[in-house]
């Protein structure tokens, strides 16, 4: 669900949609790593200003840890071969 959510909105952010892949990796009980892969060329629109963009993104997503009590870490990285 937090998978779905994050893609979602990293793909209207983008320049880039369809290059657009989150996954999930359980590093603890508690504690989980999102990564989100996109285009080289929208490395920069996912972290914003500042990282305004990205700490926008964690700061919902760890708003689930009042509910589920999961810690999650986010990742950007580019999917360029």
């Amino acid at each position: 669900m937090i998978c779905d959510f994050v893609s979602t909105y990293a793909k209207m952010i983008v320049s880039y949609p369809d290059d657009i892949s989150v996954n999930i990796k359980e590093l603890d009980q508690s504690f989980f790593e999102i990564t989100i892969n996109a285009h080289e060329a929208d490395i920069g629109k996912l972290i914003g200003k500042n990282g305004n963009m990205i700490n926008a993104i964690k700061t919902i997503v760890n708003g689930c840890k009042a509910k589920d009590g999961i810690s999650y870490k986010i990742q950007v990285v580019s999917n360029s071969k």
